[in-house]
């Protein structure tokens, strides 16, 4: 049986690829991505034009002109999506940690997004491990009044399966058992400090939380192991109502004009550095995928809409913002696939929500092997949160993307960090993210039938909770099904 359904497998993904026949189109679009790619160019003139991409600051106005101008020198048809979000930046920053109240010394720290406009807390600190439900339940009331000191990912020598949680996930654990502070550890060596946001609503949270570097903190959970530490948080921030703009390209389908295939990835960054990865080479790659459908004239039978999402780091508020708004103008069912590009450098295959797309995607993916046998033709089906993605998942509509690569010159540990800087950015492997997800996305917007159709409600539960995201979704407030 095992050997039929492989021989089926393949057959169908040989059908595919006969069927649809992209091999020509895919070849045009690698030669001119190879010979005429604007991505790194235009990333490292941003980076450094621009700067950071913050969403509500001018920085972050200036990056929606940016690529909205862009779009249009390259003879797109394109347009703002205007949306309202309660923008948030970092003001001041000090804390001290000591034996006592009077030997409280500085520690080098940088505050999570969406804490209060103002704290001053001084208390005791609390070792709460992983930050885990199951860290907090034996320790009962002893964390109410207390700083909670987190590990930001797993800690070495956790058991195995244990569940790792967002940032803003284990700040909301964090408060409900009545922490009045949050330290978050990072897992970067050398002292790197990582934002990001601590809320998991993308609104101000009740508590300052904070992250401070991997050998401090790890020193600290040693001092805690056989002494008292006491903890100063104090803060100022930002806060208010801002206009935002999503920047969107549209390239209307020959045959199924309101079926929409969407690419988006986010445009905005965080402050501390230009956010070249993070999200600079997934929202730049998008721009000259816009650019290499136009330069080569490319139809399709589906309608694509490549779009440049802001607020995705306050709390996806951008990627919320198109599902809200096209909900209200009944268009939310016109969109098929959603594809995501959030870091997403030199992929070697291709991932969905849906299993039922392997046979196409193999098939696709065997056409770009052969214009390009460094793509490797790997396939991953499954689902995770906190990208742009998941407003659309969360609708039932089959999300994917690139997958299998790896982040350039050892970036991965500057995501979110002072040193997400243009000097990460690989130029070839920024190509090659180019090409195959503008491949990817002419054969999904051109095949003939796509055999997936948005989840109903009792299928999307039951995906979801088979991800194991039942629990991230429900701290989050996302999880609109009865137990």
């Amino acid at each position: 049986m095992k050997n039929f359904f492989l021989v089926a497998l393949t057959s169908l993904c040989l059908s595919a690829s006969a069927q649809d026949n992209f091999g020509p189109v895919f070849k045009q679009i690698n030669t001119e991505v190879q010979n005429n790619s604007k991505a790194y160019s235009t990333l490292k003139d941003a980076s450094t034009t621009i700067g950071h991409r913050l969403t509500g600051s001018a920085n972050g106005a200036k990056a929606e002109e940016y690529a909205y101008n862009l779009l249009k020198s390259y003879g797109c048809d394109v347009k703002y999506q205007p949306f309202e979000v309660e923008s948030w930046d970092r003001k001041t920053i000090a804390v001290k940690i000591g034996n006592s109240v009077n030997e409280l010394m500085p520690m080098k720290a940088v505050t999570l997004a969406h804490s209060p406009v103002a704290a001053k807390v001084t208390a005791d600190l609390i070792d709460v491990g992983n930050g885990l439900e199951s860290d907090y339940q034996p320790l009962g009331d002893k964390v109410k009044g207390k700083i909670a000191l987190i590990y930001l990912g797993v800690l070495p020598g956790s058991p195995s399966g244990t569940a790792s949680l967002h940032r803003s996930e284990k700040t909301a654990i964090a408060t409900k058992y009545g922490a009045i502070g949050v330290i978050i550890i990072n897992t970067v060596k050398d002292g790197v400090l990582l934002t990001g946001t601590a809320s998991v609503t993308g609104k101000l949270i009740p508590i300052p939380a904070v992250c401070i570097g991997l050998e401090n903190g790890m020193a600290l959970k040693e001092k805690l192991k056989t002494a008292n530490q006491i903890a100063s948080i104090e803060m100022t921030n930002f806060s208010g109502l801002i206009k935002a703009r999503n920047v969107i390209a549209t390239f209307k389908g020959t045959e199924f004009p309101k079926e929409k295939i969407v690419v988006g990835g986010h445009l905005d960054s965080w402050d501390l550095a230009t956010g070249a990865i993070d999200n600079g080479i997934g929202s730049f790659s998008i721009l000259d995928m816009a650019r290499t459908f136009k330069k080569l004239n490319l139809k399709t039978k589906r309608t694509v809409e490549f779009v440049l999402f802001m607020g995705e780091e306050q709390g996806l508020l951008g990627s919320k913002a198109y599902i809200a708004q096209a909900k209200q103008n009944g268009t939310l069912d016109q969109v098929s696939f959603m594809l995501n590009y959030d870091m997403t450098n030199d992929p070697k295959g291709f991932s969905t929500t849906r299993k039922e797309m392997e046979p196409l995607f193999k098939g696709w993916g065997g056409e770009v092997a052969q214009v390009d046998t460094n793509f490797k033709n790997l396939f991953q089906a499954g689902a995770g949160l906190h990208s742009d993605h998941q407003p659309f998942m969360l609708e039932g509509i089959p999300t994917g993307g690139g997958f299998g690569g790896r982040l350039p010159n050892n970036s991965g540990p500057y995501y979110h960090s002072d040193g997400d800087l243009f000097r990460l950015v690989d130029e070839q492997e920024l190509k090659n993210t180019v090409r195959y997800s503008a491949m990817l996305t002419y054969a999904l917007a051109s095949t003939p039938k796509i055999p997936v159709a948005k989840q109903n409600e009792k299928d999307l539960e039951a995906f979801l909770e088979s991800q194991n995201l039942k629990e991230p979704l429900k701290i989050a407030g996302d999880w609109r099904w009865k137990d």
